[in-house]
This record gives C-alpha cells, sequence and structure tokens, in this order.
C-alpha cells in the first residue's frame, strides 16, 4: 500500500527502478472501450504520476482496472514500438523508455480511446494546447511523459504486450 500511496502522491524517489508493483481491479461488466496508457520515465522522475493519472480519473467516469509500475526491458519496448524500426527516433526512443520505471494502466470507459488521446494532447509539446498532459508539463517530443492507444485495435494489441493477463 505504501508504493501505491507513493505513486498517487507522485513521489516515487524511495523506489528503485528495479522494483515492480501491480495492482489489477476487477472488469467492469458494461464497459464500452479500454486502452493502454504508458507513464514514460520522465514523468515519474518528474514527480508527475499522481496528477497524470487523477486527471485520467477525473474524466468523464474512466477508471483504471492495471497499474503496474516497472523499468521495462528492451525486448518488450521492441514488440511495442515495431511499427517504428528503422525510423531515425526508434533508438533513441528505446533509449529513453528503458532509462528508468514507467508505469503502466488500463483505463476503461466511454470513448477513453480518442478521449485520452484528446487529454494527452499532441505529440510535440509545443502544438500541444493548454489543459492536456503534453500542453502543461511536456517540454521536448521524446521525453512527452504519456503514451496512449491511438485505436481500440492497437489498445488491445498493446494490452497483450504490458498485461498479457488481461488480455
Amino acid at each position: 500500500m505504501l508504493a501505491y500511496r507513493l505513486l498517487r502522491a507522485g513521489n516515487l524517489s524511495g523506489v528503485a527502478p528495479a522494483y515492480t508493483m501491480q495492482y489489477r481491479f476487477p472488469r467492469s461488466r458494461t464497459v464500452s472501450q479500454r486502452t493502454l496508457v504508458l507513464l514514460k520515465p520522465d514523468a515519474v522522475k518528474r514527480g508527475l504520476a499522481g496528477e497524470i493519472i487523477s486527471r485520467i480519473e477525473r474524466k468523464a467516469g474512466w477508471r483504471l482496472t492495471a497499474v503496474e509500475l516497472r523499468t521495462f526491458d528492451r525486448a518488450t519496448l521492441e514488440h511495442h514500438y515495431e511499427e517504428h524500426v528503422g525510423r531515425p527516433f526508434y533508438e533513441p526512443l528505446l533509449e529513453f523508455m528503458t532509462s528508468g520505471p514507467s508505469i503502466a494502466l488500463i483505463v476503461e470507459g466511454e470513448n477513453v480511446v480518442p478521449g485520452l488521446r484528446a487529454l494527452c494532447g499532441a505529440t510535440d509539446p509545443l502544438q500541444a494546447g493548454p489543459g492536456t498532459i503534453r500542453g502543461d508539463f511536456a517540454t521536448i517530443t521524446r521525453e512527452n511523459l504519456i503514451h496512449a492507444s491511438d485505436s481500440e485495435a492497437s489498445a488491445e494489441r498493446e494490452i497483450k504486450i504490458f498485461f498479457p493477463s488481461h488480455a
């Protein structure tokens, strides 16, 4: 419970990078959509995890059904980002995403896929509007705090990668 309170408060400085924390909640029986969210290492390092999770929970009655804090291994991220192989940002992205602990979430609710994408804001923080997570907190494109699935099909594929028991 202490780790969960630290997570909610955004203070993870006492959590070792290899530490894994998992919380699984019962799935709703009337869910229309679910999506994967990754709070990237910069969100954890900067102590923004609690604020970001609060914004997600306050939006449209969305529910967290799984939460995991861990440092992702390269193989998992290669599978997740396989469509970006060969692009100039691919290797720096993998280096960044393996640089420290991240938080993976499954979020459920009405229109959660497009809604969470809108809440995140544009990938480039300079183009993200005020009131969005990236517009309010991100500083550079690669370290833009958060990933959210771009479609229901992507969400299901990504949930299988990060939460196989929830697939």
